[in-house]
Order: structure tokens, then sequence, then C-alpha cells
């Protein structure tokens, strides 16, 4: 999950370092560093923290050099402090190494160095890499890095600079993303497009096992033998705009507004002739037809939408569905084959635990679908058919408009299996169409709640129990709403099954706790009226969200939130944006770091 960059060429690196590491951010946080070339050596600095202080403390030392690369950390080994913080250099200064990702034998590997008289500086898996490629060195970088990963087991991408082949950046990826691009001020290597997109549209993508040296010049590719690879590029569209907040106080804010642009353009994307086309899906009716089984697999909020669709896909398809955590799902032996469709939802499409799963599918049988918001992301690249969100840039690491993007493609999906099985009709599916169309403006009307959000808040960041509650499809969307709130406010929330409230769980609910309720699932209205009624006699302060129609019978809660009518099926993308709001403005009130809460990171590229 850390950010990587490296740049060589005619110009100071230091600038376009801090740059990249800037729009990197968002994949780790908790320390930053950077080296150069200095007087025919390597120097490197690095601090705690943010950017902003790796910037104050280049500028005292006032770095120059042509070549150079940059890290910011998301901590897996050793604590966040400028001992273990990236860039590690070997032992006698020879080479320097970036990381992203987890050396899994790096303790076995670090017994023998120190064996081998090498001393260690950091509590790191990293500093291994450094003194590996040091003990391999016989006069070529490439050589000894080589050697170094056939040494290495686990994930990992590197960017590495060597002592005695100044201008020259060495890199290599295995399981951890990596692109490079070439523009007129020279090379660029970098953990995620984000970084060079602003200097370079034309990228080159990794593959597993590939080597590079990055020139000024040139980029040159090879496979773990030496052997050159020739590659071409890839030209991505990319608009500024993207990096910037535009006017909002937090890219959060940004990006929960976006909602009902880029849902329609989502949407509007598998639209023609007034039904649903996904033109470029390997799967056909005679596929879907043999199909007994469908996994939906993914992560954090990827994952409720992967029981949204679990609900979805069973009530219009009729087809059994699991929806799993994936990091679970590779470990418990799914039961997979020919007639087994799995599922992955990834918005980086790099997600390792997700991209595991698929592999596991891939290699026993199984029909592959992906769902991810990057082009030529591992995941789409190596799921037999894939279906793009239309999300653009996500920058704050909460999810939202990726999140809500997944949902519609979901609701494609159900209706498209639904059709193909003969189970909708064309009459059916057009008036399915017509009413999916509606939704942005449906999502619009809900961003117009943000009022009452901010007012709600006031409440909730004072609140030390907050429980969120649903039924069906409103069960996942409690589940996302308390994920937002709790993982950039920091309180304590959790989501239940409202059907569980009896089994356990309602003795939590005292005196001043606050129940939020989910209500806009028409055929379990009456059953959550009832759970309801069970919190408000134990004290609890109860926050209902409701279909407009039916605001008057929800009289019993303290405070209602009125959302517009809509089909039931895509309820979820509606009430979801009243929460985003309410964990938004919650965050607000106490002060947090709404884009970049501690912790967590964007990319989640290891287990």
């Amino acid at each position: 999950m850390c950010g990587i960059i490296g740049y060589t060429g005619n110009e100071n690196a230091v600038p376009y370092l801090l740059k990249g590491l800037g729009s990197l951010e968002y994949r780790g946080y908790d320390s930053c560093g950077i080296s150069v070339f200095q007087k025919g050596k390597i120097k490197t600095l690095k601090c705690s923290g943010r950017i902003q202080t790796l910037s104050e403390k280049l500028c005292k030392n006032n770095l120059s050099s042509e070549t150079g690369i940059g890290h910011t950390r998301w901590a897996t080994h050793g604590k966040p402090n400028s001992r273990n913080a990236h860039p590690h250099e070997s032992q006698s200064g020879l080479f320097s190494v970036v990381h992203n990702g987890i050396i899994e034998n790096h303790a076995s590997l670090k017994e023998k160095l120190v064996k081998d008289g090498f001393v260690f500086k950091s509590e790191t898996d990293t500093e291994v890499i450094a003194q590996l490629l040091e003990q391999n060195y016989s006069g070529s970088a490439l050589s000894s890095l080589s050697k170094t990963v056939s040494q290495l087991e686990g994930s990992f991408s590197l960017g590495i600079i060597c002592r005695e082949e100044e201008g020259k950046i060495f890199c290599v990826r295995k399981q951890s993303p990596l692109v490079a691009a070439k523009a007129e001020s020279g090379s660029f290597v970098a953990s995620d497009i984000t970084a060079l997109l602003p200097f370079s549209k034309d990228i080159f993508f990794f593959n597993d096992d590939e080597l590079a040296v990055i020139e000024k010049e040139k980029i040159s590719f090879f496979d773990l033998s030496g052997n050159e690879i020739k590659k071409t590029a890839e030209t991505i569209d990319f608009s500024a705009s993207h990096q910037e907040k535009e006017g909002h106080e937090f890219f959060m804010h940004k990006e929960i507004m976006q909602q009902p642009h880029v849902i329609k353009e989502t949407i509007n994307a598998y639209f023609k002739n007034g039904r649903i086309s996904f033109e470029n899906i390997n799967l056909n009716k005679n596929e879907l037809q043999k199909t007994s089984r469908i996994y939906l697999v993914a992560c954090g909020s990827a994952y409720h939408v992967a029981l949204s669709g679990k609900y979805l896909i069973e009530e219009m398809a009729k087809i059994p569905c699991e929806a799993d955590i994936a990091s679970e799902f590779r470990y418990r032996n799914p039961p997979l084959n020919t007639n087994t469709l799995v599922i992955i939802i990834s918005q980086s499409g790099e997600t390792a635990d997700s991209l595991a799963a698929l592999r596991l599918a891939k290699n026993q049988g199984a029909k592959t679908l992906s769902v991810v918001n990057v082009p030529l992301s591992t995941i789409a690249q190596e799921s037999d058919s894939v279906i793009f969100t239309h999300a653009g840039p996500e920058i704050a690491v909460a999810t939202t408009k990726a999140y809500s993007c997944q949902l519609a493609v979901i609701y494609l999906l159900a209706a498209y299996i639904s059709s193909c099985l003969f189970l909708l009709s064309e009459e059916e599916e057009k008036d399915y169409v017509s009413k999916l169309s509606s939704l942005d403006e449906k999502i619009k009307q809900a961003l117009e709640t943000e009022p009452l959000a901010k007012k709600l808040s006031e409440i909730l960041g004072k609140s030390k129990n907050i429980f969120f509650i649903g039924r069906n499809t409103d069960y996942p969307v409690a589940m996302e709403g308390s994920l937002k709130l709790k993982e950039i406010s920091y309180l304590q929330s959790e989501a239940y099954g409202a059907g569980e409230l009896k089994h356990g769980t309602i003795s939590l609910i005292e005196k001043g706790s606050v129940v939020i309720a989910l209500c806009c699932r028409k055929s379990v209205f009456k059953k959550m009226l009832s759970n309801i009624r069970e919190v408000k006699a134990r004290g609890a302060f109860v926050v209902a969200l409701v279909s407009e129609n039916q605001k008057e019978l929800a009289e019993g809660a303290d405070f209602i939130i009125s959302l517009p009518e809509t089909e039931n099926r895509f309820s979820p993308s509606i009430e979801i944006i009243p929460l985003q709001l309410l964990g938004y403005h919650t965050a607000k009130i106490k002060g947090c770091d709404i884009d970049k809460p501690r912790n967590l990171a964007k990319s989640v590229t290891v287990e």
C-alpha cells in the first residue's frame, strides 16, 4: 500500500519526487523519505509524518540531483518513525531501496545476513533487500537485482538506485503494482499512475517478474534471466481536475457530490437500444444457463456491494450466490468448478486478497468476471471478463463514488443475467432500465439531506455507542454506513441485521445509545418499526431513514431522514448518501483528517 516514485532526467529530481509523493500519499502517510545522488554518493533524507514535513526538511538541506527515488509509507514492519521510513540503504551505502509489499521470508534472510556481518538499522523487512543487493553485487546492479529477487518470497515492487550506476533507477514488480512513463523532462517510475499522469499520459505497465532500468532517455524492460522485453506505452485519458478539490474542503465531499454524474456515466455505458448490453464480457447465455453458483468476492466497502449483489442476483436470476471476504475465500477451499462464476469487485483492481482469490478461481476452472474502476489494472487484465465502473479517480481514502458505481453495475448485472436466463422479459427489462435511468436524479435529491446530516452529526460527535440496523438489502447498507462513520471519525460504531437484535445484541442498548435504522425496504418496513420500538423502549435515540411516502409511519423515531421514493432494488444507492454525509460531517466536527484517516490506505496491495 506504500507509495513509490522515481525520477531521472535533465532537471532537479527533488520537486518531481515531492509532487509524486503528494499524489501517492493516500497509499500511506505514516512516514516518508527520498534518496538522491550527491557528489558521487547516495544522500537519504526521511522523517515520520506527512510529505509537508519532508518538504520542509528538504528546503533546509537544499538538495539538488537529476536522479532520485521517494517513498510514502503505510507501516507493516516496525513502528512508523524516521528510522523505519524508506528509503533504506545497504550497509556501505552502495544501494538505496524503496519497497511496496511484504517480504515473507525476511526473518530467515536477516539471520543469514547478520551472520555474514551485515548490521541492520531498522525493524523493517525492506532493509533485507538493500543488504542482499549489496551482498550480491559484482559490478552490475541489474544482475544483483535479478539474483536478489530469486531469494525473496512475498509481494514487492521495488525502486532502487546504486552508487556505482548514477543516473539509473532499477525496478522490479512481483504481485504489487508498478508503472513507468517517459516525458520530455525525463523518465519516471511509480506504484500508481496517479503520480505519473501530471507528467505523461503514456504509461508502461509492469507484469509480474519483470525488471526495468529507468534512464532519462529510455526505459528498458527485462525478464528475470536478463532477456530484453519489448513494451509499448498505453495512453491514459486523464484530466488534472481529478486531483483538485474544486472548491470543496475535502476530496471526500467533492466525491460524494460527484455521485449523480458518475453513476449516470456508469449506467449509460451499458445501455443499448433501451436494453442492458455488456458487449465486452465473455458470458453468453449458454454459459450462464450452466452456472450453478455465483461467488461475489471483495474487501471492505466492495464486500458490502457484494452482499447487496447476493440479495439482488438470487432474487432476479434464481442462482445461489455467496458473498465472500476475499481474505477468507482463498483459505477456506471453496467448491469451484467450470460451472461456477466468481465475480471480483475492486476499486483499484490491485487489491492483494482479491487478486489472490481471482487466481485461485482461475486455477480451479471457474469463470471469472471483475468489476473494477481502473483500466489495465492487474485484476482487470487477468479476469476472463471485466466490467468497468466510470467513477474516475477517487482520491479520498474512504470510498464513496466508487462504491456507488459498483452498486450500479450490480443492478445492471443482475438484470442482465436474469434476462439471459429468460427470467426477465424484454418489456420488464426496458421498464427496469427506465427506472434505473432516473437513479441519478434520485441521488441528487438525496444529496439535499446534507443539512439534516450536519445537524445530526452534532449529536453523533458526542456519542459513544452507535448502532446501524437494517434488513434485507438495507443490512449491507447499514454495514457500509457504519464503516464510513468509524473509518473517518474514529467513533465506535457497529452494524447488525435488525432481526438479530433480540438474539444478544440488544443487551448493548442503553440510555443515550444512538440507533440508525434503515427502513426503505418496503417488504420489511413493519418489522423495522417493531425494531425501532424495541430499542426506544430501552432508551435509545433513534434515527430512521425512510422513503418519503412512509415518513408519517416512522413517527416513533427521534430523528427522521426522508428520502426520495425509488424502486426497492435500487434503495441502497439512495440510503447510502445521507450516511456518507453523516460520516463526513461527524468527522469534520471532530476535527479529523477526513481524506487521510489514521492507519488506513487507499489501495491495499498487501495481505
